[in-house]
């Protein structure tokens, strides 16, 4: 087995090689996959906006689509506050302005604050994820801290645009797997212990 660094470094090299065409395909793929999710239980969803730079999976495509499917559903996006690896969670409205932080992630300016305890659905952000619904992100760890400030039933939901790995080697208390991850070619289900 790999240990995240390893595997942060192997995937992050593979979505940068992957040619744009194929992303595009893969994202389409995924989105179509994300279509068999049914959010109509939800009020509140906290979603990651795309380092375009990075290829990451196109989640703007995810939110019109499910904006269309389930009206009644609000979207949260975050602030990152990189100092100390914190965010905080801002209700996506039609006049919500975007920036882009430091890193080249679109953040809202402000607007109405939401408490993680508020949320129902989160979309978590990874590099890649293993059988057991671990998943490996950039790093900070700023999802695992987000995710413990959340109410313990929060359905989690990785995106990615390739399969698992079989495990990570170093996965340990702190991590919190994820309840789906949808990829391009399927949806996989976790039990969280």
């Amino acid at each position: 087995m790999l240990t995240k660094k390893d595997i942060r470094r192997e995937f992050l090299e593979k979505r940068l090689n992957t040619p744009t065409e194929q992303i595009t395909t893969l994202n389409a793929q995924l989105l179509a996959q994300c279509r068999l999710l049914d959010f109509s239980p939800y009020k509140l969803a906290h979603i990651f906006l795309p380092i375009r730079e990075k290829k990451e999976v196109d989640t703007h495509a995810l939110v019109e689509q499910t904006r269309a499917a389930f009206p009644a559903l609000q979207w949260v996006i975050s602030r990152s506050n990189m100092a100390d690896s914190t965010m905080l969670h801002y209700l996506w409205e039609q006049n919500t302005v975007l920036e882009k932080n430091a890193y080249g992630i679109p953040e809202p300016a402000g607007g109405t604050l939401i408490s993680p305890a508020d949320l129902d659905l989160v979309f978590v952000p990874l590099l890649a994820f293993d059988t057991a619904g671990h998943r490996v992100g950039y790093g900070k760890g700023m999802y695992d801290r987000f995710l413990e400030q959340c109410r313990r039933d929060v359905i989690t939901i990785g995106l990615s645009l390739f399969g698992p790995v079989a495990g990570i080697a170093d996965t340990g208390p702190w991590d919190v797997p994820l309840n789906i991850v949808v990829t391009p070619d399927t949806i996989y289900h976790f039990t969280k212990s």
